[in-house]
């Protein structure tokens, strides 16, 4: 104790390193004090290693090193900074000692056992990349999907009193999803009783390699017991290897799995391809990595899960909303981000492979090699060990907080933040984990299915949690309970979990169809190039080249290498690329090498676009080599066609991402500067094997007519601390037909913060279920279990005002005399001040009187259901006719009831709700005939309208904004508005003035705040008045007057009317009274006068 209380005392280190030019003094590597020849081994925990690890981290810091017997000198770091340096690539190399090096025993020269540089690993590494592109594992998804339901099913079938040992029987799911999806073979393992011999063989084989790597070699040979079972392990599982090689030989498919990859794959370098026993070695390391890994981190994902029970019910939450009731699909996967969060939370806790090791490279050009900026020397030091565990829980990064569970730091915009060696569970560079794609869709696909289906808790609630550690590291005797939710059996279950998830394989990237006609015509050339190792960007380019027919192209798909030198110039040019830790891939490198050796014009002529995939998680090289070759291009001449695109596979979905670059960026600029030749340019088809009937019954519930619409885009009109006025732009149903001046009906959902009162006032949970039954019609759903929430959110008006019925309902249901007594009056006199004009609901009377206890069903009954309301749609169908657009005011303002909270208008707070790609259902509505265009397109027009009454006004003026674009002459157009400021809620600025320049209108703004900018006029009517000689010519030539907006502004543009009308007939010598004014405005807008007004 005095020697290590000595060594810390000498210690003057601090956690980081100063930058200095000068070249540092070498300190002392801090660690615990050895003894002679065994140096550390009895302050080594053999069973619990990492917990050795961890323990001396907390002693010493970011960096301190031990000598393990005959295992030699080791030096382990801690700290984000020191990591961030190891993982330079160009310094430190993967090094495979201790436990690795004798694993090679039984596993010889597979992936992960290999020595740098070793021929195995490369040829192998290069066959097997593509097995494992994404394409290949979204091919994986149904047999995973199947597995997971047995899992499922299980546990349904066992009840909520069954025990379950989480690590056995996850282990279970991950060894059998591994060994269908990649071998096709299925190990059983939820049909026994016991563990498949497999893993009880593989357990052994990890322990005692273990063992061995830290004791002396004669002591090894002396184990003869421990030898034989050693050994009988090995065989058992090479056995079980070579049976499945024999097997699929004498049984061949053309299953695309990762088996047939290493039976029929050729090294595209060598052409050699992998001996029977190299395929052994690597099917043995798949199973044990592959299952091992997978199976902890689902362990320690539902231990915190279960620990925290506001995250618990955050990602449940997510399920019901992403997934729903039905199976969880393909399409699933990338929306479920906060379960992508507890996932990345979960291994930055506890990294399933807590540690691995890395040496400095020999070609090194240190001398000795050092670590920690120069201040620690590594000479003699063959490993340096990450301690991922200390690492991810850096404060430094990570915060006071490092050591709690909170997914929210991993959502993606946190997540992408982060420095590059913050986190890195599955390795490094060349040698990280080939299969993390594989067991990142299982592990989301998992947590997702079992959230959907069930509700869990810890077996003892007072289990706190201990980790036991292989190779790999899992929670020790963590046993859990699984109740299903919402009701459902284990029979309803097997058919809800049935062959239903095919839909995942269905619904992948289809083809595009293009029209049999197109073949007669003439198509121009184009050429796609790829570079790709896992077969995704050759996808693409595929995909692609499909499409291109169907606008009038004949594209070839070539490796880019084949571009090496000889780069079409007479033609576009489309090259669809990836990087690999900021190289490129196998078939790029050449044309890579050959772009970067140029230096003058010779890209001139060509004109290209470039689409780049990748993943975010590698911040350090995300996008290199696409970007290097868009950059490389556009500096030697070349002519860029559009923009480059940029797909993350870290966002789950690169499909959606290509898709929306081709069809909204790329095809509209080739289109733009080649042409089209074909009528469907801008169509697809979309085919599909299976079809699917999905139910959406609210609108027949509630007797509506209304049909799905979707999203196109959404954005806010006005800038930040003005009223909200925002925009959405909208695919209208096929059956839709609209002209300007219509309305746009919306059926909406009511205010999430409506809802939460709700449920609260109720003591509902928010996964509360509902059955509801009725002696009497109604539009609510009767006689079957629905979602309190989805009741609450969808059915009925949960703001509209009380009714005197209501109130004195609720003063029936009162038994305080002196509520009854409040209520009454309520009900009475009062009615009309403090319950209609504050517009006070019965909710609002429930929370202002929480003693009344009334009925869930009374409560409900009470509400109207939920109506339509009705927007102008703001813009033409001579634009677009299957789209609309509608402007609003996003309603959140202070409550009248004066209770101190705020009221938000329902269908406004639902609208501003939406994103691109949401469904809401809505129907058109023609608007009284007199608010339409007139017929003459010569008849001039006065505009008026304040705010967002200036919608359909936009639809008027795109209009003739259309017509006048295509030769026609119109009649004058007078658009009077009024806002507060010229720059900050001017709707459609932009728009206006372009339009104002093409002569499609003449604009008159009142700006109320900066009433000097228009002309001194404060409001619409000042200015209505300031232009007076203007509108008079204009009535005079036959103008038809519009007006949109709140009540108040009818009322004063009446005024200005009559008034207007009184004073014409004062200056022509007749006096006019007031009703003679008010009777010639009645005439007036029967005939030329048309009002839109709102409240």
């Amino acid at each position: 104790m005095e020697e290590l209380t000595s060594s810390l005392a000498a210690l003057e280190t601090s956690d980081t390193f100063p930058e200095d030019d000068s070249k540092p003094t070498l300190l002392p590597i801090p660690g615990p004090p050895g003894l002679p020849i065994i140096g550390n081994i009895r302050d080594f925990d053999p069973v619990f290693p990492l917990g050795t690890f961890l323990n001396f981290a907390e002693i010493y810091g970011p960096i301190f090193e031990m000598t393990l017997g005959i295992a030699g000198r080791r030096v382990f770091i801690n700290s984000v900074e020191l990591f961030e340096e190891v993982c330079d690539e160009s310094r430190f190399r993967k090094v495979v000692i201790g436990a690795l090096e004798t694993l090679r025993s039984g596993v010889g020269t597979g992936l992960f056992t290999a020595h740098h540089g070793e021929k195995d690993w490369l040829i192998a590494h290069r066959i097997l990349m593509p097995a494992f592109g994404p394409l290949k594992i979204r091919d994986m998804f149904d047999d995973m999907h199947d597995i997971a339901s047995q899992l499922v099913l299980k546990w349904a079938r066992h009840g909520p009193e069954h025990r379950i040992l989480a690590t056995d029987d996850f282990t279970r799911l991950t060894l059998d999803t591994l060994s269908l999806c990649t071998m096709g073979y299925r190990f059983n393992s939820f049909y026994t009783k016991e563990m498949h011999p497999f893993v009880d063989a593989m357990i052994g084989y990890l322990l005692e390699s273990g063992k061995r790597a830290f004791r002396p070699s004669i002591a090894n040979k002396l184990m003869r017991r421990t030898n034989a079972q050693y050994d009988q392990d090995i065989k058992y599982m090479r056995d079980l290897a070579r049976g499945l090689v024999q097997r699929r030989r004498n049984n061949p498919t053309d299953k695309n799995d990762l088996l047939n990859a290493m039976i029929n794959g050729r090294d595209p370098k060598t052409g050699e391809g992998l001996n029977d026993e190299l395929i052994c070695d690597n099917m043995i390391t798949f199973l044990i990595a592959g299952h091992e890994t997978t199976s902890g981190l689902l362990s320690f994902t539902f231990y915190n899960l279960i620990k925290n029970s506001t995250a618990y019910r955050a990602a449940q939450k997510e399920v019901d909303e992403v997934c729903g009731k039905g199976p969880v699909t393909i399409d699933h996967i990338p929306k479920l981000k906060y379960i992508n969060a507890v996932l990345r939370e979960t291994l930055r806790l506890n990294p399933t492979a807590p540690t691995f090791s890395l040496t400095p490279h020999p070609d090194l050009d240190e001398h000795p090699p050092t670590l920690g900026k120069g201040n620690y020397s590594l000479e003699g030091v063959p490993a340096v060990v990450c301690v991922l565990q200390k690492i991810h829980r850096d404060p430094k990064v990570y915060g006071a907080d490092a050591n709690e569970f909170k997914p929210e730091r991993m959502l993606d915009e946190a997540f992408e933040k982060l420095p590059k060696g913050a986190w890195k569970p599955f390795g490094n560079g060349m040698r990280a984990c080939i299969g993390r794609p594989f067991a990142w869709q299982e592990a989301v696909l998992v947590t997702a299915m079992l959230l959907q289906h069930f509700n869990f808790q810890f077996d003892d609630p007072g289990y706190e949690l201990h980790v036991k550690q292989t190779l790999t590291i899992k929670p020790k005797d963590f046993y859990m309970r699984a109740t299903l939710r919402e009701g459902m059996n284990a029979v309803a279950l097997s058919a809800a979990t049935d062959a239903t998830h095919g839909d995942g394989a269905a619904q992948k990237h289809p083809a595009k169809k293009t029209s049999g006609s197109d073949k007669k015509q003439q198509k121009k050339r184009m050429s796609i190039f790829y570079g790709s190792n896992t077969g995704t960007c050759e996808a693409l380019a595929q995909s692609l080249a499909t499409n291109a027919a169907g606008h009038g192209f004949d594209a070839d798909v070539r490796t880019l290498d084949s571009a090496t030198e000889k780069l079409p110039k007479d033609y576009p040019v489309v090259i669809i690329t990836a990087s690999y830790e900021g190289q490129p891939p196998d078939n790029a490198t050449h044309f890579v090498e050959w772009l970067k050796s140029l230096s003058g014009n010779e890209a001139s002529g060509t004109n290209y676009a470039v689409f780049g995939c990748g993943h975010r998680d590698w911040q350090a090289t995300f996008q290199r080599i696409p970007t290097l070759v868009d950059d490389t291009l556009h500096k030697l001449g070349g002519t860029r066609i559009v923009e480059r695109g940029l797909a993350d596979a870290a966002e789950g979905d690169m499909f959606t991402n290509f898709d929306t670059w081709e069809d909204e960026l790329f095809w509209p600029a080739i289109n733009s500067r080649y042409g089209s030749t074909s009528a469907a340019a801008a169509s697809t088809t979309l085919v599909s094997t299976l079809t699917a009937e999905i139910s959406s019954n609210r609108s027949s519930k509630l007797r509506v007519d209304v049909s799905d619409a979707r999203v196109i885009a959404a954005k806010t009109l006005t800038a930040l601390g003005q009223p909200e006025k925002r925009h959405l732009e909208i695919q209208l149903p096929s059956n839709a037909a609209y002209h300007c001046g219509d309305y746009l009906a919306v059926l909406p959902i009511n205010p999430k913060q409506t809802i939460h009162r709700a449920m609260k006032r109720f003591q509902l949970p928010w996964d509360a279920r509902i059955t509801l039954t009725s002696t009497a019609p109604t539009v609510l759903p009767t006689n079957c279990s629905m979602s309190a929430h989805d009741i609450f959110a969808a059915y009925v008006e949960l703001s509209q005002p009380a009714s005197k019925k209501n109130v004195l309902s609720l003063a029936a249901a009162a038994v305080d005399p002196e509520t009854k007594s409040q209520l009454e009056a309520l009900a009475g006199d009062q009615f009309q001040a403090e319950i209609t004009q504050k517009r006070i609901s019965p909710l609002d009377l429930l929370e202002r009187y929480p003693c009344l206890h009334l009925p869930l069903g009374s409560f409900l009954t009470m509400l109207p259901p939920m109506r339509v309301r009705q927007y102008s749609i703001s813009s033409s169908p001579l634009h677009s006719a299957d789209t609309c657009t509608v402007s609003y005011d996003r309603l959140e303002v202070a409550a009248l009831s004066g209770s101190g909270g705020k009221h938000y208008g329902v269908a406004s707070n639902f609208l501003s709700s939406l994103e691109r790609g949401d469904i809401l259902h809505v129907a058109v509505r023609a608007s009284a005939k007199p608010f339409h265009l007139p017929l003459d397109p010569a008849t001039p027009i006065i505009m008026i309208a304040v705010g967002t009454g200036i919608a359909p006004f936009r639809g008027f003026v795109q209009e003739r904004a259309v017509q006048i674009a295509a030769g026609r002459t119109l009649g004058n157009a007078l658009l009077f508005v009024g806002c507060r400021y010229h720059d900050k809620d001017r709707l459609y600025a932009e728009e206006f003035d372009k339009w104002q320049e093409q002569g499609a209108v003449q604009l008159r703004y009142a700006f109320s705040r900066e009433p000097e900018l228009s002309k001194g006029c404060k409001y619409v009517q000042d200015r209505l008045r300031k232009e007076k000689v203007e509108l008079c010519k204009a009535w005079e030539d036959g103008a038809r007057v519009f007006v949109c907006g709140n009540a108040r502004l009818g009322e004063e543009v009446a005024k200005v009317c009559k008034d207007g009308y009184r004073e014409r007939r004062k200056d022509q010598g007749e006096e006019t009274t007031e009703d003679a004014a008010e009777e010639w405005f009645g005439k007036l807008k029967e005939e030329r006068f048309a009002t839109d007004v709102f409240d």
